[in-house]
């Protein structure tokens, strides 16, 4: 295996070198390391700053070296935008342009060694639809927004493209919000029929933890209960039950959550109600009966993929057949706005495979779909045993995610939402299509940190945004469902502290 190694002499953009590094060289063994670079490495790198330039050196096994110098913005007044503005958002201005002139320099070094782009350019850990709509708000036009993507991220045209229109569509989606004065409710269910094989949530086997299931919704309960009337100064804009698979709980469960959820924050005014019925092996009718009982404007029937000899390699142990009868079975009942997730660049799918999967979902005519690129992280089975899967094949690329597109144009959808994952297949992207009206308002809510995100169950991060999104602070409940149960009333202490001291 191609070996590299960093050295970080200065680490203040540590992470950001080291992700952007990784981007390039997705299948290599990369060490970083803050005293000596180790032996044997096909390409090294040592990131320093000497006075006013930030240096990265690189060594290359057959005595190709080099270094590259970018200079360092070091006052208040390097820009007209921080001459007028506090102290806190001068230093975060000369920050933002310290990072952007090193990861720029550091892409033209690696286009240089590597002899590719990237599609998205130099952004690593960052929304780009995010990025375009901060500009669209300070008032630049879309061409304008598309050339500073081009040259100073280096993303590419259709990249940049699709950002901006994202954030167009996102804008006037939410312009009907008061986002700045409310917030959305999460509500995680952290059980699954099975776990999938790239999946690295919080998530249980629900046979294995089956008589665990009443004490956490009752933990859950208490915990809606409490935390409703720290909100009430609020108003409630979008509820999101997630999971692992909510509807793993059996009818009456689910009916007694939802009745808590109504009688404490209350449905008045909510303008989005989102279940994830994930996993079709989950659905019944009668679970979905409860969910017409109450004003869910949302459910997700999700297929990952249509081929069959890949959902019994993924662990999904559910069928093609039961996706489809599910997905009927949800709109004989009256939902009228059913997303369904695909993950593209799965174990051993080629083109034909994802078409084939298209061909079924087009059948169906779901009113949104949301294209994930596979992103295989560290607490996921297929990383940690990958030796298992080494023999496979993970294949994405452009023509498969231009593909995507035009199967969801063909459903009369446009995107909507977009985020960037570590760890993507091919250094894509996950896209959300919807059709008019119908697209996720929780989803863009919480990609483009416009309000608070109250977090409830094992496993839920609250999200507290401040300053425009400038801003946030983050409260953690316990992932563990034993741990969760069990100390409950520290879980809710916590979001009553962080809340009284930051909301």
């Amino acid at each position: 295996m191609y070996k590299i190694g960093i050295l970080f002499r200065n680490r203040e953009f540590e992470h950001d070198v080291y992700e952007l590094i990784r981007a390039f060289y997705p299948e290599t063994e990369l060490t970083s390391c803050y005293e000596e670079l180790p032996e044997g490495q096909d390409l090294t790198f040592t990131v320093d700053r000497i006075a006013d330039d930030f240096q990265i050196a690189y060594d290359q096994a057959e005595g190709n070296k080099g270094v590259i110098s970018v200079s360092v913005v070091g006052g208040a007044e390097s820009t007209d935008a921080a001459a007028s503005g506090t102290q806190t958002e001068i230093t975060r201005d000369i920050r933002k342009q310290n990072k952007d002139a090193l990861k720029y320099g550091l892409y033209q070094l690696l286009v240089k060694l590597s002899g590719k782009t990237l599609p998205w350019g130099n952004l690593t850990g960052i929304r780009p639809a995010k990025l375009a709509m901060g500009m669209l708000e300070a008032g630049m036009k879309n061409s304008d927004i598309a050339q500073e993507m081009r040259d100073n991220y280096c993303v590419s045209r259709e990249k940049a493209a699709l950002a901006i229109t994202i954030a167009n569509r996102e804008r006037e989606i939410l312009k009907e919000i008061d986002y700045e004065h409310g917030y959305s409710l999460y509500i995680g269910i952290p059980f699954c029929p099975s776990i999938c094989l790239y999946c690295s949530f919080s998530s249980y086997p629900l046979k294995v933890w089956e008589k665990k299931v009443d004490d956490y919704v009752d933990a859950l309960i208490h915990e809606v209960q409490a935390v409703a009337p720290m909100m009430k100064h609020r108003k409630l804009d979008t509820i999101y039950f997630g999971g692992g698979t909510p509807t793993t709980l059996s009818p009456a469960q689910m009916d007694r959550l939802l009745r808590a959820v109504g009688e404490n924050f209350g449905f008045e005014g909510v303008k989005e109600f989102t279940v994830e019925a994930g996993r079709p092996d989950s659905i019944t009718r009668e679970k979905l009966e409860v969910l017409k009982r109450y004003p869910v404007t949302r459910i997700s029937v999700n297929p990952q993929t249509m081929n069959q000899v890949t959902l019994d390699i993924i662990g999904r142990r559910h069928t093609v057949e039961e996706t489809k009868n599910a997905f009927v079975l949800a709109r004989e009942l009256g939902f009228d706005n059913i997303n369904m997730d695909l993950i593209v660049g799965l174990p051993g799918e080629d083109r034909s495979m994802v078409e084939n999967t298209l061909k079924e979902v087009r059948a169906l005519m779901p009113d949104s779909l949301t294209v994930h690129s596979l992103a295989v992280k560290r607490a996921a089975r297929l990383n940690i045993f990958r030796d298992r899967y080494q023999e496979m094949t993970f294949e994405n690329n452009q023509e498969i995610m231009d593909m995507t597109m035009k199967a969801a144009y063909e459903m009369e959808m446009g995107p909507y939402y977009l985020y960037r994952q570590k760890n993507m297949k091919g250094n894509f992207e996950n896209v959300g299509y919807a059709k008019v009206d119908k697209a996720g308002i929780y989803n863009i809510l919480i990609m483009e940190e416009k309000q608070p995100i109250i977090a409830l169950g094992a496993g839920g991060s609250s999200k507290l945004v401040f300053e425009g999104g400038q801003r946030i602070e983050r409260v953690e409940n316990v992932k563990d469902v034993t741990n969760y149960i069990e100390r409950i009333d520290e879980m809710i202490e916590r979001k009553r502290a962080a809340i009284s001291a930051w909301l």
